[in-house]
């Protein structure tokens, strides 16, 4: 047995293996009344929407009812939600789709520089259609300036992207702000709601956008599944061409299963949404707290505050994220370096670096994301192991950063002891 093993066999003493999610932020466990709800279409009532006899008409049925059902929760008319693949499906239609529209309109987009790459990506490739971009800072919390946003707006600039919350550090963005800015603008305003869903209000009358994202596995849903809210008036250039599904804007047979569970997982989400985040944020808090005061050089990444009720990011000094996370593995502890979808990649965080973190502190942040499972005694067990696993992996590591001189002014700066 390596030293290693040892330790971990030490951490765990003679309790069997944990199963401790905390990593919310990537998927949720799927809620048994969504998949109840589901299961008629899985089996019995498999006809396509489209079909004019009784399971057909049943199918069709269900999905009318799903969308009605979205929209009271958006407040918006069913007309306005389309059913998507994936919250990064209704991201690029939403991008693609406005842009390419709109382009004899102008071609200038704005997003911010801590968008999930189902926003960055689709803007990258605009770019190689003759598009242009201005990717907006953010302040050493992670927050997008409403002033950034009016010195960036030009006259030929036709729509703008900002997440309505940052799935690595959790920051709220002042979305009801930046719409209000952009009223009497010609540019589209487009959010990536996603990790909001569940925990902040989705009234689109309130928070004043044109297009929103939202997807089911971040809210007890399955994967697979999610909506673009596109405000009536807006007209996009369809991804997918077929048999004019989705009024013409996506093509393909509707997933009536998965549409019909993701109605189901947003109207429990919702409805427990004040009850839920009240009890996160005290356990978030009491992580936080716990994980500040128990591990020196531990800098908190988001806004204190201003967060996602579930989540936690830190940035760990002298420690290799990945490392952290695979002894945590091992205790039956599962959370993460950062987005789910780039944990193939050993680039540090653009999120991380973009509030002014050097590259060093970037590979020691990890992503703690609560959820409906998760008690007090789980978050009282993380923090009586993590501080050990620290030591162990401090002591193999070749950093030794000076706390103090990890940020100037929200600029990245080292000093090694």
């Amino acid at each position: 047995m390596t030293n290693v093993q040892e330790k971990i066999q030490e951490l765990l003493g003679d309790k069997p293996k944990n199963f401790i999610y905390m990593d919310n932020a990537a998927t949720t466990s799927l809620d048994p009344v969504v998949k109840e709800a589901m299961e008629p279409f899985l089996t019995s009532c498999f006809g396509n929407p489209g079909a004019f006899y009784e399971i057909g008409r049943s199918a069709k049925i269900a999905v009318d009812e799903a969308r009605k059902n979205v929209a009271s929760i958006l407040n918006c008319t069913p007309r306005e939600i389309i059913f998507t693949g994936s919250g990064t499906e209704s991201d690029n239609m939403a991008i693609f789709g406005i842009a390419r529209k709109h382009a004899e309109k102008g071609r200038h987009i704005i997003t911010s520089c801590i968008e999930h790459h189902a926003v960055e990506m689709p803007c990258k490739q605009l770019v190689k259609e003759g598009f242009e971009v201005t990717y907006l800072p953010v302040d050493k919390y992670g927050a997008v300036s409403v002033d950034d946003v009016k010195a960036a707006l030009r006259d030929d600039t036709i729509l703008v992207s900002v997440m309505y919350a940052n799935n690595e550090i959790g920051t709220i963005q002042p979305i009801k702000e930046i719409a209000e800015l952009l009223k009497d603008h010609q540019a589209f305003f487009h959010t990536d709601a996603c990790q909001a869903a569940g925990a902040l209000s989705l009234d689109v009358q309130e928070l004043g956008v044109d297009a929103m994202t939202l997807n089911g596995s971040k809210i007890y849903g399955q994967k697979g599944v999610g909506i673009l809210y596109l405000k009536r008036g807006v007209r996009i250039q369809p991804l997918i061409f077929g048999g004019g599904q989705e009024r013409g804007l996506r093509g393909g047979t509707e997933n009536v299963a998965y549409i019909v569970g993701f109605a189901k997982a947003l109207e429990i989400a919702d409805g427990m949404r004040e009850e839920e985040s009240a009890r996160l944020i005290e356990l978030r808090d009491r992580l936080i707290n716990g994980l500040m005061k128990s591990i020196t050089k531990t800098i908190l990444n988001g806004h204190p505050s201003k967060r996602l009720p579930n989540s936690a990011n830190v940035s760990i000094l002298d420690i290799e994220g990945e490392a952290f996370t695979l002894f945590l593995n091992e205790l039956g502890i599962y959370a993460s370096t950062g987005s789910a979808c780039t944990s193939e990649s050993l680039d540090p965080s653009h999120v991380i670096i973009a509030t002014g973190l050097p590259y060093e502190c970037a590979h020691g942040s990890m992503r703690f994301t609560l959820g409906r499972s998760t008690t007090e005694e789980d978050v009282d067990y993380v923090l009586s192991v993590v501080p050990a696993i620290v030591d162990i992996l401090r002591k193999m590591s070749p950093l030794n950063l000076d706390e103090s001189m990890v940020r100037e002014e929200g600029k990245g700066e080292l000093h090694y002891i």
